[in-house]
C-alpha cells in the first residue's frame, strides 16, 4: 500500500471536516491549518474549495463501494448483508449522534446550496440504493426490491436525523432493533 500524499491528507481532511462543519462554512484555511501546510502548498493541489469537494464525493464513492464489496465477502446469505447496511448505524452511533449521516447531511446541504455538484453527492445514495434492490432480490423479493430498498434508506436517515438532534443513542439501538426486525419479516415473507 503506498503512502499518502499531500493531496490524500487535503481530501482526508476535507472529507472530515465538511461533516463536522459543513461544506459552506468550512474554508480554505480550516483545511489548510488541519492538514498544517502553507495556503501555497495547499492551492498547488486544489484551485478551488469546489475541486477538493468532487476529490472527497470520489473519495467516499470509493470508500463506499469498498465496504459494499466487503459485505458481499462477508455476509453469507443476502439477509447477512443487509444486516451489515442497517448495523452501521450501531457501528457509526457516536458519529451519527454529534453530526447526522456523512451522506445525508452532504447531500441535503448541497441540495440546499443549489450547488453543482449535488448529483454526484446524490451518487453515494445511489450507490446503496442499488446494492440494497440487489440483495433484496438474491432474497427473493425481486417485485419489491427497489420499494424495500428506498424504504431501508429512508428510515436509516430518519434514524441519523433524530439520533443526531436529539442526540439519543438509546434511541439508535431501538431502531435498530425494530429494523433488524422488519428484515426477519421480509425474509419469512418472501415469495
Amino acid at each position: 500500500m503506498k503512502d499518502k500524499t499531500t493531496r490524500d491528507h487535503i481530501v482526508e481532511a476535507a472529507d472530515q471536516l465538511f461533516y463536522q462543519q459543513g461544506y459552506e462554512h468550512t474554508s480554505f484555511s480550516d483545511i489548510a491549518h488541519s492538514v498544517q501546510i502553507s495556503r501555497g502548498n495547499f492551492y498547488y493541489h486544489f484551485k478551488s474549495k469546489d475541486e477538493i469537494l468532487d476529490a472527497v464525493i470520489h473519495v467516499r464513492l470509493a470508500n463506499t463501494q469498498k465496504m459494499l464489496e466487503r459485505w458481499e465477502i462477508e455476509g453469507e446469505q443476502p439477509v447477512d448483508r443487509i444486516r451489515s447496511f442497517i448495523h452501521i448505524l450501531i457501528a457509526n452511533r457516536a458519529k451519527i449522534k454529534r453530526y447526522g449521516c456523512p451522506v445525508g447531511t452532504l447531500s441535503t446541504e448541497l441540495a440546499k446550496l443549489d450547488h453543482g455538484s449535488k448529483d454526484e453527492a446524490n451518487e453515494l445514495f445511489t450507490l446503496f440504493r442499488v446494492w440494497l434492490r440487489r440483495q433484496f432480490k438474491l432474497l427473493g423479493r425481486k417485485a419489491d426490491a427497489d420499494k424495500l430498498a428506498m424504504h431501508l434508506l429512508a428510515r436509516s436517515q430518519g434514524v441519523a436525523t433524530l439520533a443526531n438532534a436529539f442526540h439519543d443513542e438509546k434511541f439508535i439501538k431501538q431502531e435498530v432493533k425494530q429494523l433488524d426486525d422488519w428484515l426477519n419479516s421480509c425474509v419469512e415473507n418472501t415469495v
